[in-house]
């Protein structure tokens, strides 16, 4: 930073933020990981960003690609580049030095809650707990440099090696952690001669009658074991590491990997574990972020007052982003489980109130009597550095103890910091959501099937005597406690199924739509949200890309690979399938098989069903594409052979062209 005097004027006037946004995720009850913050030029951000994130990544086309990408679209479309932020222990957030400080500050804080989600969610600590991850991409990245350097390895075969294993990056278990190649204890290695002989029979190509008149039962099956499946296997890369070969173009043949390609081939592996936390968990990590920041931001006031204009457009910028925008979901869906667990607390103590039943709560509850009654302590929701004696008294339930003495003794600015005299429950009861302007209607919108059900669990239905007793025993922290919980515990794909319900969908106004072939265009589909749900499940399911499994190593008794595709209503794109077995045959040497199912649609049947203004009823098949090296062929699969792959609670409808992207 000493020779580069503008970084460090830009990084001074952020040391204050910083160390007063992780006070304050503290106290809002965040447990963040350490962040280091580095100031980067505009430049070096496009750079970390084509790298996601890391400053060293191995040598490729596709970097340059999405620096250019990135640098066209700070140019020509307007996009801004806030931050960029790592999982790791610690944290490392990168801000653009040239961006105003409402912005560094708006990334700070988002940062502080992105390092507590990291920390704490299951899923990240699963995939990459104890890992030093910009350590490890950097070994990858020079490792991988020494094999491009070597005079004896082609580097074109290097990166077509690589553009082979990337187009399988995602076929990984995305629900079991790392493990790593098998290594044999006894350091032996006497799997060279079986190979060879292996695929001299292969050359050979001889029949299992044969095969069997001149090698014993317990030989063959041996040969076999190892890629006998009792089971798919998901995590197709260390499948092809363990029994693939490299194609030879030379020879024609397959020839055992070489210590490179089996090498390269682990460590993307290994790094498309690291990053599967990520895509896992995309739309609950930037949607915690985005509330967090919201609530230091604005709602604690970080934002000075000649701040707050822009950082409103800030934060209107990233939440009204177009297409399906993990910020805007992800917030909504917090702030839904945040209301829904204040509800039910509020809820469940009137049901308490001698008198008050499931049956006429609405009507007996007065709830603008109610909405006043839970309104904030004055003394904390607007803390007055003049009266700071009126919050003794609330010491230690809602204010902490030690703050105040400090502030009182004039250590603690409280006009510009008020929360640091409050301690937990005291922000909680501050920022209560049921008491927001926004949500002043949601209590009074429970159903009663909610109420009933809360009322199946209550014994002491007559606790108190009047509803202002009742309320007196709220817990202000109920909502923020269940959004931890939350946190801890789920992905995209659990956190959708489970939060995801019909008075969002209606309140957040979100329906589904399709693309119709009577009409040639799109149209809104359904406002239901198991089909809002079905739709957003799709997209988050294995990172929005098609499951693929590993069904049999040797198809057909001839070492072919055999593939098979999940299906979920959604047929592949037959091309695009086609260009990846080109691909997995680099990686197999041998033939490649998939099995999946697609939709037919009868000329005569899509016509009728034109001219009645309803859309044809597709008959799904079951297809083997093959692959040979040379040629594909496709062939018809009865349906008992497709069965496994089919869907069968879950039958998504056919989705826009622009969602499959």
């Amino acid at each position: 930073m000493r020779e580069r005097p503008r970084t460090k004027k830009a990084a001074e006037p952020l040391r204050e933020p910083a160390r007063e946004a992780r006070n304050l995720a503290h106290k809002l009850g965040l447990d963040p990981y350490d962040v280091n913050y580095w100031v980067v030029d505009y430049d070096e951000m496009n750079e970390l960003i084509a790298y996601n994130g890391f400053q060293e990544r191995y040598p490729h086309w596709r970097w340059g690609m999405q620096y250019d990408r990135q640098q066209k679209q700070g140019q020509y479309t307007g996009g801004k580049a806030f931050e960029i932020v790592i999982n790791d222990d610690p944290s490392h957030a990168f801000l653009q030095e040239s961006n105003d400080v409402a912005d560094q500050k708006a990334v700070i804080t988002h940062v502080e809650a992105h390092a507590d989600f990291f920390a704490k969610n299951r899923w990240y600590r699963m995939f990459a707990d104890e890992l030093d991850a910009a350590a490890l991409l950097e070994r990858h990245a020079n490792r991988i440099s020494e094999y491009m350097s070597d005079p004896e390895i082609d580097r074109e075969a290097v990166e077509q090696w690589i553009d082979s294993v990337l187009c399988l990056e995602d076929n990984i278990d995305q629900h079991e952690p790392f493990k790593r190649q098998f290594e044999r204890e006894d350091g032996e290695d006497d799997e060279g001669v079986d190979d060879e002989l292996d695929q001299k029979l292969e050359e050979m190509d001889l029949s299992d009658e044969v095969k069997r008149q001149v090698f014993d039962e317990e030989w063959l099956d041996e040969q076999q074991q190892a890629a006998e499946l009792d089971e798919p296997e998901k995590d197709v890369l260390a499948f092809l590491r363990d029994h693939g070969k490299a194609y030879d173009e030379e020879t024609g043949k397959a020839e055992e990997m070489t210590e490179w390609q089996k090498e390269i081939l682990e460590m993307l592996r290994a790094e498309s574990y690291y990053f599967a936390a990520q895509k896992l968990t995309k739309v609950m990590n930037e949607g915690w972020a985005a509330y967090w920041e919201s609530m230091m931001m604005g709602e604690e006031a970080f934002a000075g007052d000649d701040e707050f204009l822009l950082y409103a457009d800030h934060q209107a910028r990233v939440l009204n982003s177009p297409g399906l925008n993990p910020y805007q979901l992800g917030k909504e869906l917090w702030e839904y489980i945040e209301n829904t667990e204040n509800r039910r607390e509020v809820a469940r103590k009137l049901l308490r109130v001698d008198g008050v039943t499931w049956r006429n709560f609405h009507d007996t509850i007065d709830f603008e009597e109610v909405q006043e009654l839970l309104a904030p302590d004055p003394r904390i929701d607007s803390v007055d550095p003049d009266n700071l004696d009126e919050l003794e008294p609330l010491v230690p339930e809602k204010v902490d103890g030690e703050a105040l003495d400090a502030a009182q003794a004039g250590e603690i600015d409280v006009e510009r910091y008020p929360w640091k005299v409050l301690n937990y429950r005291g922000l909680a009861e501050r920022h209560f959501s049921l008491c927001k302007r926004q949500n002043r209607g949601f209590l009074r919108s429970v159903s009663q099937q909610d109420l009933e059900q809360y009322a199946r669990y209550i014994v002491d239905d007559a606790r108190y005597d009047t509803v202002e007793e009742a309320i007196a025993d709220v817990d202000y922290a109920t909502g923020w406690d269940k959004m931890r919980e939350v946190r801890a515990s789920n992905n995209d794909v659990t956190f959708l199924d489970s939060y995801l319900t019909q008075e969002f969908v209606t309140d957040n106004e979100y329906f589904t739509y399709e693309f119709s072939q009577t009409t040639g265009d799109y149209r809104v589909a359904s406002t239901d949200y198991e089909d809002v749900k079905k739709k957003l499940m799709l997209q988050f399911t294995n990172f929005g890309k098609p499951t693929i499994a590993v069904y049999d190593g040797n198809y057909n008794n001839r070492n072919e690979l055999l593939l098979g595709h999940h299906y979920n209503g959604v047929m592949l794109d037959i091309e695009q399938a086609k260009r990846t077995l080109e691909r997995v045959f680099d990686l197999w040497g041998r033939p490649v098989n998939l099995k999946t199912i697609v939709k037919e649609v009868d000329d005569r049947d899509a016509e009728i069903a034109r001219r009645r203004d309803r859309e044809p009823e597709p008959e799904e098949v079951g297809k083997l594409l093959r692959y040979d090296g040379e040629e594909f062929t496709m062939q018809d699969l009865d349906w008992s052979e497709v069965e496994d792959i089919a869907a069968t609670e879950v039958d998504y409808d056919t989705k826009p062209d622009d969602w499959l992207a």
